[in-house]
């Protein structure tokens, strides 16, 4: 299977080499790395450019933009450049983020999944994060979500899903509209993913209603959204979290903001979330 690689990086010089290398050792190499530096203001760019002279499969792609590191939007427009220089001749695409160690053999395993399975959509690995220089799971979220960082699409799925949002809630909206389409989502944890530096640790206090907004535009509804926020502030060690993100949803409500999702999409998202949520409970639907 082919495969690209789209990888928006900003101020990644302490990492960008580190993601370079463990690419160039995957046992299946990719066909097109194309890294797109997003206005970073350090050495991000000459690092790309060295790998990009000695290997023609790697291309710097320069994205001019604002300086402010916003969840979801900024990320994505990025993304967006790199894709836009690329063709359609792939089987699957995948979008990195710039501090990764990926495992020699990430992408042949990635393949096997989607060459195995035609209905699987999405696949990735899971994210470790070092502590105590021990490397541990970085558990922000449930098992079965790929981490945004990772993900890998099969180009059908990708398309039908009408590619990526440029919005925070990009992550997860992908996908729910993947199950929507009756694609599968497979987390192989198997693949260990060394994540360098903690999510969201660039985000200005600006974006701190924005988790809460993207739980609205997901069309969660109020309770959905209020669980969504207690677990995701618990898991982060901040509670205090909780009290942005439910102030984030209600400035989403007040400004009326439009969904990410079509009103049957939403409907399709909050029953598949509350089935989850009485499966975790131990609760059979009556």
């Amino acid at each position: 299977m082919r495969y690209y690689v789209v990888i928006p990086v900003y101020n990644e010089q302490e990492n960008i080499h580190k993601t370079l290398d463990s690419i160039l050792k995957q046992r299946l190499l990719p066909q097109k790395v194309v890294v797109v530096d997003d206005n970073s203001t350090d050495s991000t760019a000459e690092i790309i450019k060295e790998y990009a002279v000695k290997h023609d499969f790697i291309e710097l792609v320069y994205n001019p933009s604002e300086a402010i590191h916003l969840p979801g939007s900024k990320v994505i427009k990025a993304f967006n450049k790199g894709l836009a220089t690329l063709d359609d001749n792939y089987d699957f695409i995948v979008k990195l983020d710039g501090d990764l160690i990926l495992p020699e053999n990430y992408f042949e395993q990635i393949t096997a999944l989607f060459q195995a399975n035609p209905k699987l959509g999405m696949a990735g690995g899971r994210a470790y994060i070092e502590k105590n220089n021990e490397w541990i799971l970085e558990s922000l979220t449930d098992d079965d979500h790929i981490r945004g960082a990772f993900k890998s699409y099969r180009k059908e799925c990708f398309l039908e899903i009408g590619k990526l949002k440029t919005d925070m809630g990009w992550d997860t909206v992908d996908e729910l509209l993947a199950r929507y389409y009756n694609w599968q989502v497979v987390v192989d944890k198997s693949l260990q993913v060394k994540h360098l530096k903690p999510t969201g640790n660039l985000y200005d206090t600006s974006s701190r209603y924005k988790q809460g907004e993207a739980f609205y535009r997901l069309g969660y509804g109020f309770l959905i959204a209020f669980l969504a926020s207690i677990k995701l502030a618990v898991k982060k060690g901040k509670p205090l979290l909780f009290i942005d993100y439910i102030n984030g949803y209600y400035k989403a409500k007040k400004e009326q903001q439009p969904l990410l999702v079509t009103p049957n999409q939403a409907k399709f998202i909050r029953n598949y979330r509350w089935k989850k949520i009485r499966t975790k409970l131990g609760i059979s639907k009556a």
